[in-house]
């Protein structure tokens, strides 16, 4: 049973896709947990695929993993950034997700015979899962994937209209973001696609009650009233959402700046306290203007598509605000000929995570590069175990050790297949998926990072380190630093002789808040730093 004293809101996106949806449903997000209503938030995916863990990053960008195992959209990271509170598997509703459940059910009899369809079968099974997230929650934000106009997003936009009629017209709200193009040649903004995708969205019974236009300058007055004519909506309703500069945490100042939140709940009919987000000015201000910089090189496959590391590049600028650093972060082709000369110049290296075998040598060599240069070195799930790779082969002198992933025969499978992982026929959702234990080792540099013995951290993985070769490799420098309890697998190591070396299994990526940067990044951007400052001395002592 739906409750409703929660209000909705109900981000749709025209025109374009890549508009930042994402971001500005979490900023609504912020804007009003900073008003002291509880918020909970939504996304729902309209491809087909159950969850987007077995799509390629060129397809999909990251996959971002929750604390119960689910493998969700990379908005989902966007939201636990920005409201600093853990999704779930319940926070991304896919088609997939959505008809696997309705068929099944229609398998087992449930509809008595009835014809099963799109409206209502579909579009309850819909409706049913966004109101899964509201109990407890005063506003729940629900994004709508896609652009207006996608034949994919149609069940999902039906169902949003009918929520209107079931909730009722005040506990409902509809927010459009949309592109407001600027044509360099003529110089002048133009509003028809905004005009057109509200049209399009007012065809299917969606009247959009705020606009969030998305342009490179600024609305004019006229623009304004303009929009606001022909799109039906109040002018103080057309928000202006320009790129801004240095950090993507910038936008939910300037939505406020524009009362966006005195809108909301003046049409939802709440009542709140007044803002409080001092500790985000804050933290903005030091992105903006901080007072050091060091650069540090992400070593990978996927260099060309940002979006396929956006929590490493997301949890690099959290540890850069927490060392009022701005970080440069340049990606590197691990298959790129020039990548020995470009690593050797940064002031730090960290090498992600990642499946299959292309690039994995260059990763290797980008990871010896850091160990014999003392350069510090971060390396996250498969970087962790190409760290362990490397040491085997240059340090204890196994030129074939490898993983058994991509070499079944080697004589020394440092890493190897999980026991539970060997009879896995499905590839989706049957990894090592969310939140594990482990067991930190005091006098290491986790330690220090963590000051505290137990943590838990995201995984997603197959493969882990060989417990067969740790003492042999622990001899010769190899440090375990962290350890599930229940089951002994290795989760970090480190190099003890060494200004700052670690590898871990899990993804400490998807930890990190702006409001609270992850320990391990905090300290691999402080450790770069000294490095960057011990170089600028050495420098100015050279030229004095």
């Amino acid at each position: 049973m739906a409750n409703y004293k929660t209000k909705y809101i109900f981000v749709t996106g025209g025109v374009v896709s890549s508009l930042g949806k994402g971001i500005t449903a979490a900023s609504i997000g912020v804007l009003l947990k900073a008003r002291g209503l509880k918020v909970n938030i939504l996304k729902l995916d309209p491809y087909l695929n159950v969850d987007p863990g077995t799509m390629s990053p060129y397809q999909h960008g990251e996959v971002f993993v929750t604390v119960d195992g689910a493998e969700t959209d990379l908005d989902l990271g966007h939201y636990e950034r920005f409201i600093d509170q853990e999704t779930h598997c319940t926070n991304n509703v896919t088609s997939g997700k959505v008809y696997e459940s309705v068929l099944n059910a229609e398998r087992r009899g449930d509809y008595l015979g009835k014809t099963v369809q799109v409206v209502p079968h579909i579009t309850n099974e819909i409706k049913r899962r966004i109101h899964l997230v509201s109990d407890g929650y005063d506003v729940v934000i629900v994004e709508v994937g896609g652009t207006v106009g996608d034949i994919e997003s149609l069940p999902f936009l039906e169902s949003i209209r009918q929520l209107r009629l079931d909730c009722g017209r005040e506990n409902v709200l509809y927010v459009h973001v949309t592109l407001v193009p600027y044509i360099r040649a003529a110089e002048e903004m133009k509003t028809k696609p905004t005009q057109h995708s509200v049209m399009k969205l007012r065809e299917i019974g969606i009247e959009p009650s705020i606009l969030i236009c998305r342009m490179e300058k600024a609305l004019t007055n006229d623009l304004k009233n303009k929009i606001s004519l022909f799109c039906n909506v109040e002018t103080r309703a057309v928000f202006d959402e320009r790129d801004v500069g240095s950090s993507i945490y910038e936008v939910p100042l300037l939505l406020q700046a524009q009362n966006l939140d005195g809108l909301i709940l003046e049409y939802l009919g709440l009542k709140a306290k007044s803002s409080k987000l001092k500790v985000w000015e804050d933290m903005v201000y030091k992105c903006r203007f901080p007072k050091h910089k060091t650069t540090i090189a992400v070593a990978g496959k996927y260099t060309e598509l940002k979006d396929a590391y956006k929590s490493i590049w997301e949890a690099l600028k959290h540890g850069g605000v927490g060392n009022d650093t701005h970080v440069e972060i340049r990606y590197i082709d691990a298959e790129s000929e020039n990548a020995e000369e470009s690593l050797k110049s940064v002031d730090g290296i960290l090498v992600p995570g990642g499946f299959g075998d292309r690039g994995i040598e260059g990763k290797i060599r980008a990871i010896q590069i850091a160990r014999e240069n003392n350069i510090p070195f971060f390396g996250i799930c498969l970087g962790m175990q190409c760290a362990v790779i490397e040491f085997a082969r240059n340090v204890l002198g196994w030129k074939s050790a490898n993983s058994s992933e991509f070499d079944k025969k080697t004589k020394y499978p440092v890493i190897h297949i999980m026991a539970d992982q060997e009879n896995v026929k499905n590839m989706g959702g049957t990894m090592r998926l969310g939140g594990y234990k482990c067991e930190v080792i005091k006098d290491t540099f986790a330690r220090r990072a963590y000051k505290k013995d137990n943590i838990i951290e995201r995984h997603r993985h197959r493969y882990e380190f060989n417990n067969k070769f740790k003492i042999a490799m622990c001899k010769k420098g190899l440090r375990i630093a962290g350890v599930n309890p229940q089951r002994k697998l290795v989760e970090i190591v480190e190099i003890a002789n060494h200004p700052w070396f670690v590898g871990v299994q899990f993804h400490p990526e998807f930890l990190s808040r702006p409001l609270r940067p992850h320990p391990l990044f905090n300290d691999f951007v402080a450790a770069s730093l000294k490095i960057r400052q011990e170089k600028e001395k050495k420098y100015d002592k050279q030229n004095s």
